[in-house]
C-alpha cells in the first residue's frame, strides 16, 4: 500500500464545464478516479428553482448526458471509478436519470447516492432556533423567501461508498474537494486521525477542483501557456503519506508549474492555517511546491488538525430585484459623456419612482470600463475615448427595475453624442439571491448512502470546536533596508490569484523567488491592500483587511472582508467575484535593492 500511487483526474470545476475533459482525461493511461464539481452557491439557488418546477430536475444534467452517456463504456472497460457532486439539490432525481443511461447502454456499473445536506424542510426550525450569520450576525431570513438550505458535508461516507462496491458516487452539496479525499480515503484506509494525510488529500481535491486553473488558466504568466484551445485538464498522482505530484494528460495545451499550482492553492482560501472542512481543518502554510519536471509538480507538507464539530451551512433566499445593462461609447471625452446619461437614467428613473409612490433604489452603480474604473484612486486615465458604461441596481420591486431598464432605453435618444451600442435586447428585472451562512452540529445532520435496494447509514458525529486564537502564526520575514532601494511593479516580483467566498474575496501573492517575500511583506501591509481596494471595501476604517503568510509556498494571503458588494450571488459589480483583484494589486510598486531590480531588468520576469 505505501508504494500505490493513485492516479486522480479532475474533469469539472463548475456546471458548464468544457465536455471535452472526460475523453481527455480517459485517454491518460492508467487513470484510476474522475472526479467532478459542479456546485457553488448560485448554482444550488438556480437548481433549487428548477426543482420546484419540475421535480425530475434540480441537478447537473450534463454529468449525465455529456460526461457520463459517452463515456460509459470506456469508463467501464477500464475500471475507472467516478466520483461527482453532480447531484445538486436533487442527487435521487440525477442517480435515476444515470441509472437509465447505463441501462440503455446494457452495463452493470453500481451507482451510488450520498444524501442529508438538504436541509431545505427544516427551514422554520432553524429560523425559529434564533441562528445568526456566521460572518454579519444577521437573523435567519424568512422562511417563504429561501430557496435552499445545504449541510456541506465530507469525504468519508465517498470512501464508504465506495468501500460498499460504488463504482460511482454521486452527491449533493460537500466541499469541493471531498470528492477526491473520499477516492484517497478508499484507496489508502485513511482513519479520521490520520489528519496529516486527510489534510494533503483535502489540498490535491483543491488543486483538481478548478479543472484547468491548476494547468495554467487564469495564470498570472497567461503568455508562457501554450495551446490555450485545448488546455489539458488536471491529474494528481497521490501516494499514501498523501504527497502528491500535479501533472496532466500528455499532448494537451496548458502548463503545470510551482506558479499554476500555488495560484491554485491559494485560491478561494481565508486562513490558510485553519482551512475548515468536514473532515479536516487544514493548515497550507507549510506546504512546498516543487518543480519536479516538465508538467510535473511535487506537493507536500500540508498539516492537518481535528475536525470541527459542525457543518459549515449555506442557504440562499431571494431578497429584492436587480436589473442593468452594458451601454459603449466611443469619441472625445467618452467617459464623461456616458457618466452623465447613466446619473440622468437614475434621476429619470426616480422621478418616475415619485409620481407612482415607489422607494428609491436600494443601490445603484455605474461602472466606466476602459477608465480603470476597477483601480479607484489608482486609476492612471485621466480621460477616455471608448468606454463601455455598466449601469445597474437594486430595488425593493421588480416594477422599479423595471422602469429603471426603461429608462435606460428611452433616454437613447437624449444622449450626448457617441452612444453606440447596447448589450443586446432591452434586459429584464432578476430577483436578488442571497447568501445566508452558519454552522449547525454534525448532530444534526443525518447522512445516507443508498446502494442498489440498500440504504447505509453513516456516523459523521466526529470533531471539536477550533480556537483559531491558539494557532502559532509565523513571523513576517524582513530584507535588507540598508541598500539602495529602487521600485519594481509587484507582478516582476511575484504571482497573484483571487477568489471570492460570500462577501469576501482573497487575493493569494506568490513570491518568483524565495529572498523576493521579505519586499513584498514589508510594503504590501494590511493599510496599504485596504488603500488599493477603498473603493470596494464596506469598511476602511480598520479590520477590513487580513494579511496570512505561507512560509512554504513563500506566498501571502490577504482576506478582504465586505468587499464584493453583497457577494458573487447578490452584487450588481462588473466583476462581482473579485476574479480580478490580484490584476490590480500586481501593479503595486515594490521598493528592492538596486541589485534585484537589474537583475529582474536583465532576465525579465
Amino acid at each position: 500500500m505505501a508504494d500505490k500511487v493513485l492516479r486522480i483526474g479532475g474533469a469539472s470545476g463548475f456546471w458548464g464545464d468544457a465536455a471535452r475533459a472526460t475523453p481527455q482525461l480517459l485517454n491518460s493511461p492508467g487513470l484510476d478516479y474522475i472526479v467532478y464539481d459542479y456546485l457553488a452557491e448560485i448554482t444550488m439557488s438556480i437548481m433549487a428553482r428548477a426543482r420546484a418546477k419540475d421535480e425530475s430536475r434540480g441537478y447537473a444534467a450534463d454529468f449525465v448526458s455529456a460526461a457520463m452517456k459517452p463515456n460509459l463504456a470506456l469508463i467501464a472497460e477500464r475500471g475507472i471509478k467516478v466520483i461527482s457532486n453532480a447531484g445538486g439539490v436533487n442527487p435521487e432525481a440525477c442517480v435515476a436519470a444515470l441509472r437509465a443511461v447505463i441501462a440503455e447502454a446494457g452495463l452493470t456499473l453500481k451507482v451510488a447516492c450520498v444524501t442529508g445536506d438538504d436541509l431545505l424542510e427544516r427551514k422554520e426550525t432553524l429560523q425559529a432556533s434564533g441562528v445568526t450569520e456566521m460572518f454579519t450576525g444577521s437573523a435567519f431570513p424568512a422562511a417563504e423567501k429561501v430557496l435552499s438550505i445545504n449541510a456541506y458535508l465530507g469525504a468519508f461516507p465517498v470512501a464508504r461508498a465506495l468501500a460498499s462496491g460504488a463504482d460511482i458516487v454521486v452527491t449533493g452539496r460537500c466541499v469541493d474537494s471531498a470528492v477526491t479525499l473520499g477516492a484517497c480515503i478508499h484507496a489508502f484506509g485513511w482513519g479520521r486521525d490520520d489528519l496529516d494525510q486527510l489534510a494533503m488529500g483535502s489540498l490535491a481535491g483543491h488543486i483538481l477542483e478548478c479543472g484547468p486553473q491548476a494547468t495554467g488558466g487564469n495564470f498570472t504568466d497567461w503568455e508562457q501557456v501554450p495551446g490555450m484551445a485545448n488546455m489539458g485538464y488536471p491529474i494528481a498522482e497521490v501516494s499514501a503519506d498523501g504527497s502528491f505530484v500535479c501533472t496532466k494528460p500528455a499532448n494537451t495545451g496548458g502548463l503545470v508549474s510551482t506558479g499554476t499550482v500555488s495560484e491554485q492553492m491559494l485560491y478561494e482560501i481565508g486562513d490558510p492555517q485553519a482551512y475548515m472542512l468536514p473532515d479536516v481543518v487544514c493548515d497550507f502554510s507549510t506546504a512546498k511546491i516543487e518543480q519536479v519536471g516538465e508538467n510535473l509538480v511535487r506537493v507536500s507538507g500540508a498539516t492537518g488538525r481535528p475536525a470541527p464539530d459542525t457543518y459549515k451551512v449555506c442557504a440562499t433566499y431571494a431578497d429584492e430585484f436587480r436589473g442593468g445593462t452594458y451601454m459603449s461609447f466611443y469619441g472625445i471625452d467618452a467617459d464623461k459623456k456616458a457618466r452623465a446619461l447613466g446619473e440622468a437614467v437614475f434621476e429619470a428613473a426616480r422621478t418616475v419612482f415619485n409620481t407612482f409612490g415607489l422607494p428609491d433604489f436600494s443601490e445603484t452603480s455605474i461602472e466606466l470600463l476602459g477608465t480603470e474604473s476597477q483601480y479607484g484612486a489608482f486609476s492612471e486615465i485621466s480621460s477616455s475615448r471608448e468606454v463601455v458604461m455598466k449601469i445597474a441596481a437594486k430595488h425593493p420591486e421588480t416594477i422599479g427595475i423595471g422602469i429603471l431598464l426603461k429608462e435606460a432605453v428611452g433616454l437613447g435618444l437624449a444622449t450626448p453624442p457617441g452612444l453606440s451600442g447596447f448589450a443586446g435586447s432591452r434586459p429584464s428585472p432578476s430577483p436578488i439571491v442571497r447568501l445566508f451562512s452558519c454552522t449547525v452540529p454534525k448532530t444534526q445532520v443525518q447522512v445516507q448512502i443508498a446502494l442498489d435496494d440498500e440504504t447505509i447509514s453513516c456516523d459523521e458525529v466526529h470533531g471539536e470546536a477550533l480556537d483559531t486564537a491558539a494557532i502559532a502564526r509565523p513571523a513576517m520575514p524582513s530584507g535588507d533596508s540598508s541598500s539602495d532601494m529602487t521600485e519594481v511593479p509587484l507582478i516582476a516580483l511575484a504571482w497573484g490569484r483571487s477568489g471570492d467566498k460570500g462577501n469576501k474575496a482573497n487575493i493569494g501573492i506568490i513570491a518568483r523567488k524565495p529572498e523576493y517575500l521579505p519586499y513584498i511583506c514589508a510594503a504590501l501591509t494590511e493599510a496599504e491592500v485596504s488603500k488599493r481596494f477603498a473603493h470596494f471595501l464596506a469598511d476602511t476604517s480598520g479590520g477590513s483587511v487580513e494579511r496570512f503568510l505561507l512560509p512554504g509556498a513563500h506566498a501571502l494571503n490577504f482576506l478582504l472582508h465586505d468587499v464584493l458588494g453583497g457577494g458573487g450571488v447578490a452584487s450588481i459589480r462588473n466583476d462581482p467575484q473579485g476574479k480580478g483583484y490580484a490584476q490590480l494589486l500586481l501593479s503595486c510598486p515594490i521598493p528592492v535593492p538596486t541589485t534585484i531590480a537589474a537583475t529582474i531588468a536583465e532576465t525579465g520576469l
